[in-house]
């Protein structure tokens, strides 16, 4: 791991742990392309691991076309979330322990056996042989006030950041899912008991699964599998929404389940 790479990550940290708002590293340490950024997203998960743990599960980012365009990137990008930052529903979580904090609707995925490097590339079919169970799923995240009209500006700033994940709150591990359609599933997202969004979980990249296969094939291209335990939360259902103290979030998939979360 470079130098630069670990001197970044600790501007991270350090940004991170002084509540400052995400900003673009400075032109020194700036990831000059997406194998640069993945670099220091390592050595910031390595220091952030001292005091969240070991990473146990993955999510992707921009995982829709639309918001690949917005960002000025061509294609999703993953982060990894830590141990204690996982919850189980229903959750609460303090509003004053982020800067401002912002939470997505997901389906999650857990491995009941491995997707070893050395398979990879990985399809929707092979996943499907691996997985463990899957669940409606919350992502925790921070955006500490980022400024999104300048996020095109330095798009691969968001991988360095650990693409802003703070952890998850998973849903009952529903393991009988052979049976159900799962991308025709219907999803609701509510905050405070009225309706903020819709839609199916085949909405996130077509199938839950496919999501799953595109963060084995990232960990397979840096030489890491996607082992049996970990789990994956496969992309946004419904648009990102900031929530407030006070706040009571559910969502609910069809056949699978509501999680829940309070914002105290």
């Amino acid at each position: 791991m470079s130098a630069n790479a670990k001197a970044a990550a600790q501007l991270l940290l350090e940004s991170h742990e002084r509540r400052q708002r995400f900003e673009a590293l400075p032109a020194a340490l700036a990831p000059a392309s997406a194998e640069d950024a993945y670099a220091i997203q390592d050595a910031f998960l390595a220091l952030r691991a001292k005091k969240l743990g070991s990473v146990v599960g993955y999510k992707i980012a921009l995982s829709s076309p639309e918001m690949q365009k917005f960002v000025g990137v061509d294609q999703p990008q993953a982060g990894a979330i830590h141990e204690s930052t996982v919850r189980q529903t229903p959750a609460t979580v303090r509003f004053g322990d982020y800067v401002r904090l912002i939470i997505e609707f997901e389906i999650a995925v857990e491995m009941g056996d491995d997707l070893p490097a050395a398979d990879a590339p990985f399809t929707r079919e092979r996943v499907a042989k691996a997985v463990g169970c899957i669940m409606p799923a919350l992502e925790i995240a921070d955006d500490r006030n980022a400024d999104y009209k300048a996020l095109p500006q330095h798009p691969l700033h968001l991988i360095a950041d650990n693409c802003w994940n703070e952890g998850a709150v998973l849903g009952r591990p529903v393991k009988e899912w052979q049976g159900l359609d799962i991308p025709s599933l219907r999803a609701v997202a509510n905050i405070n008991c009225k309706a903020v969004g819709e839609g199916r979980a085949g909405d996130c990249m077509g199938h839950p699964f496919d999501a799953v296969a595109w963060i084995a094939d990232h960990l397979a291209r840096h030489g890491r599998g996607l082992l049996r335990g970990d789990f994956v939360i496969t992309g946004s259902i419904v648009t990102t929404k900031t929530v407030q103290a006070g706040d009571w979030i559910q969502f609910a998939v069809e056949g699978l389940g509501a999680v829940e979360l309070k914002v105290t």
